[in-house]
């Protein structure tokens, strides 16, 4: 109330000096107008400076007189705010959607938000797991082959390297083969610890996968199922109402619509994500069988002497 008040207190006080200046304006023209006048009657032909200046004093007279008419419907307005046009909120909408919804509605909302949620932490934090696995690859090619035995070796790895774990899993291969344990052939000894850390590092990086499989699979059906639950309770509210026409149908069935556009914008990130990880999984996964089929070999051909 305070701002439109000032306002319109301030446009009166412009107006008002606008219209000084309008009749302080006039009154010059006109006493310009009569002194053309007496100009050209003392003068035969009028020069083309008189009517130049004639022209443009009446030019200045039309724009004061419709900046004048501007002012006063600016002036009405502010004064009259409520004869305006005020905006006119959307009927429609998700806005709409989720106040005019019941319980099912919104668990089906609630549900696919977080399914969406899930399968974006999925796809980001694999995103930095593969990154971080690359990076090791390269430091485990440049660094580990440089050590003499796979103790000395794996220390210059990072802790949390897959390929340090393979590495101590095949270097206490060799320690534990004792016992019993010396009835089964050092080889196959060998080979099946480095498998089974190989088997780990594999369930490592397929976390989160089955996830997104899932809701890639199931996201558009939920998305379908609040649609018709959307459409059954917009055609008993038209029913009862007993108006079928094109605007109280439109609304209420394209709001039952937008579930199934959410379900798809739900599951088609899970979908791309899953086959990028995919792809990527088999990428770091080559590197880890590739080091370990190196690291097997240098255990055999050294009798677990490199260990």
């Amino acid at each position: 109330m305070d701002s439109t008040f000032s306002l319109s207190l301030g446009l009166k006080v412009f107006i008002t000096k606008s219209k000084v200046i309008k009749n302080r304006v006039f009154d010059f023209v006109s006493k310009f107008e009569v002194f053309i006048v007496m100009l050209n009657l003392s003068v035969k032909k009028p020069t083309s400076v008189l009517v130049r200046l004639n022209l443009f004093l009446w030019s200045l007279s039309a724009s004061l007189i419709a900046h004048s008419q501007v002012s006063n419907d600016a002036v009405s307005v502010a004064q009259n705010p409520q004869s305006g046009v005020e905006p006119v909120a959307n009927p429609y909408g998700l806005a709409a959607l989720w106040e005019n919804s019941d319980s099912i509605t919104k668990i089906v909302l609630l549900l696919l938000l977080m399914m969406s949620m899930g399968s974006w932490y999925v796809i980001i934090s694999k995103f930095f797991q593969n990154r971080k696995f690359q990076s090791q690859a390269i430091q485990t090619n440049q660094e580990f082959w440089k050590g003499h035995t796979l103790k000395e070796g794996a220390s210059l790895l990072d802790e949390t390297s897959p390929y340090r774990f393979i590495a101590e899993s095949g270097s206490g291969a060799v320690q534990s083969h004792v016992g019993m344990k010396k009835n089964i052939p050092l080889n196959d000894w060998l080979e099946m610890n480095i498998q089974s850390a190989v088997d780990r590092i594999q369930n490592q990086t397929q976390s989160g996968l089955s996830f997104l499989a899932t809701v890639g699979s199931t996201s558009p059906f939920v998305g379908l199922f609040g649609t018709v639950w959307g459409i059954y309770h917009a055609l008993t509210a038209i029913g009862i109402s007993g108006q079928a026409s094109i605007d109280k149908v439109a609304g209420p069935v394209g709001e039952a619509l937008i579930m199934t556009a959410i379900g798809l914008a739900v599951a088609i990130p899970a979908v791309l994500g899953y086959n990028w990880l995919a792809k990527a999984n088999k990428a770091v996964m080559d590197d880890v069988r590739e080091f370990s089929e190196e690291l097997n070999g240098v255990l055999i051909g050294s009798s677990g002497a490199a260990a």
